[in-house]
Parts: C-alpha cells; structure tokens; sequence
C-alpha cells in the first residue's frame, strides 16, 4: 500500500489585505498546482513540514508539532519599530512589541530554518538578536508572471494627468509619514514641473485611511487626490497598469510585494535608499535615492532627489516600463521563489 501523501502546513491562518495574505495565496495556489497538499492545522498527523509566516500565538500546538518530527520553517519580515519613535498609542504600542517577542521566539526556539525575506532583513534581526541558532537563507517575494503583466496600452493615452500610484494596506500607526512624502513629492512636481511634463500629477492612494486623514489633507493639499480605500489584489493590478510610476513610501521594508507586483505589471518604482528597496529596485526598473537623514530618526527625507528621479522617469517612461518587467522577470518569478522555499521545507 502507498503510504498517505504528507500536507504543508501554512500557519497562521490569515485573511483580509496585506503582505502575508498575498504570500499564502500565492504560495498556497503554487503548490496545488504542483499537487502538494497544504493545511491550516500543524497538528494533523499527515504534517511533514510547517511553514510559519511570520508569527503565531498557538505557540504551544507548534512546539509539540516539533516534537512529533514536523520540521519547522519560518518565513520572518521586518521588526515593527514606528511605535517606539512617535506616539502610536499604548494599545497599539504593547501589540507591536508583544508581535517582536513572538517573532524572536519561535526563530530562537521552534524554528528548524529561517527564511528573510531580504538581505537587509536578515542583518537587521542578526544586529538586534545576534545570528540564528538555525540556518537560514534569503528568499525574496514573487509573483505569477502570468497574472501580473503590463497593459499593452501605454497609460499616456488613457489618462488626462500623469499618475502617481500609492500602495500600502495601512496608512495608520506611523505610516502616515509614508503619505506625507507622497504628496509633498506631487506638490513639487505640480508647482515645478508641470510645464515641462505637460500635464499636472495626481496621486492615487491605494490602502486604509482614516477619514481624519482625508479631511486634513482636503485642507492642507491641493494635490489632486484619489482614496480608491482597500482592494483586491486584481483592483489593485488594474491600478498599477494604468499608473506611470509607484512610490513605495515605506520606511525600512522588509520585502514589499506591492513593489515587485509593480514591476511585474511594468511600473517603475520611486523610493528611498531604505530597507530592502535597493536589492528590489535595480538598474532601470525605477530608482532609489539617498534618504538625506536617517530614516531610523524619521529625519525629514529629501524630497528634492525624489523629485528629480522622478522627472527623470517620467522622461523616458517606454525604458523604464521594459526595464521593471524585466526585472521582474529576472528576479521575482513564483515557481522559482516555490523551488527555493520547497527545497528548505521537504529537507
């Protein structure tokens, strides 16, 4: 008789919006392609490997999980840090730091591999907690190339203003900073440039806002501001290849998916030299410029270069479009990125 095939449990179990929704669905759809069975439960007796995205708080069905023989992998991002550098509120305070400590927990305790998701992510745990008692490797993010894929019509044929796409799924908690360049870099675009871009720049923001937000920059901004609020991840395609360029607006980020699904649909990023986006954004798939302080502080960044990368861009946006889908190509495909997390879970 053959024996049971073995499952792939993928814990915690998550839904809604978000970087670890989209790694499970993507992840998850690739392995049932390739007829591997997942589950949400490590206690199943069919469970030969449990990958952890991130944290979980069943701590204990974990441990004993790895004491039947599951081998445990887990998939680590960022550490939450905004909270200990501007006022988030105490709730919100004690959750972030509570999210650290579970993190830190099962890669010094549970874990059998690690898997960053970044160069950057892996020097900053081993700088904060020292190296991994584990070993462990580097596996950036992907997607379907098959589903995220340029618009074969060229978005300055569609749209009366050059667009400026956003993406977070939160911009609350600290994150506003993130908003706050935004709409400086399309202000100094619109009141310096307008005339030699022919056309004005609009800013669509794509993610959660308070409608506090909203109503302070209605008074504070004549920026032409579009809330288009949270979305599907096929929403949010649509958006990306209608837009001209994404400015990733995050501090710090592990491994943003929301810059690789750009590159993907053909849309060069704008960011700042910080976290992993300079290992992302490479070549003419967009540009990093020098922050001009120190993000860590929350330094004010220097709009001025971001301004001029993006004039840059948009001079010349058929290169940098080629450019970021081929980067993508290149770097970020899923059943590559699968290959490389199969090959640290079935050991």
């Amino acid at each position: 008789m053959q024996p049971m095939q073995s499952k792939i449990a993928i814990i915690p179990r998550v839904h809604g919006v978000g970087g670890m929704v989209s790694f499970r669905d993507r992840f998850s759809a690739a392995l049932k392609a390739r007829g591997i069975e997942t589950t949400c439960d490590v206690r199943g007796a069919r469970c030969a490997a449990a990958l952890v995205i991130g944290g979980t708080r069943d701590l204990l069905s974990l441990w004993r999980a790895k004491r039947r023989g599951v081998r445990v992998v887990q998939r680590i991002d960022g550490m939450n840090w905004l909270h200990r550098k501007q006022p988030t509120g105490l709730k919100h305070h004690l959750r972030a730091e509570y999210g650290n400590w579970n993190l830190n927990f099962i890669r010094a305790h549970l874990a059998d591999h690690i898997v960053y998701q970044s160069e950057f992510a892996r020097r900053w745990w081993e700088r904060v907690y020292g190296e991994a008692p584990v070993p462990a490797s580097v596996i950036h993010n992907a997607v379907d190339l098959q589903t995220c894929v340029p618009d074969p019509l060229s978005p300055d044929s569609q749209l009366p203003n050059y667009r400026l796409l956003l993406v977070e799924g939160s911009l609350a908690g600290g994150y506003e900073i993130g908003l706050e360049s935004a709409i400086g870099l399309v202000e100094r675009l619109n009141r310096e440039h307008a005339a030699a871009l022919g056309k004005a720049i609009e800013l669509v923001v794509v993610g959660r806002v308070s409608e506090a937000i909203k109503a302070r920059w209605a008074r504070e901004t004549d920026v032409p501001l579009i809330w288009a609020g949270l979305l599907p991840s096929d929403e949010v395609r649509e958006h990306m290849r209608a837009a001209h360029l994404l400015y990733a607006a995050d501090l710090n980020p592990a491994c943003p998916n929301a810059v690789i699904e750009a590159l993907a649909c053909g849309l060069p990023v704008l960011a700042f030299d910080t976290g992993a986006l300079p290992e992302l954004i490479t070549g003419d798939a967009g540009r990093v410029v020098p922050y001009g302080g120190d993000p860590w502080n929350l330094d004010p960044p220097d709009i001025d270069a971001l301004t001029h990368a993006a004039m840059e861009i948009l001079a010349d946006l058929p290169r940098f479009r080629v450019a970021a889908r081929a980067r993508a190509e290149e770097a970020f495909d899923l059943d590559r990125m699968t290959d490389a997390y199969l090959e640290v879970l079935l050991l």
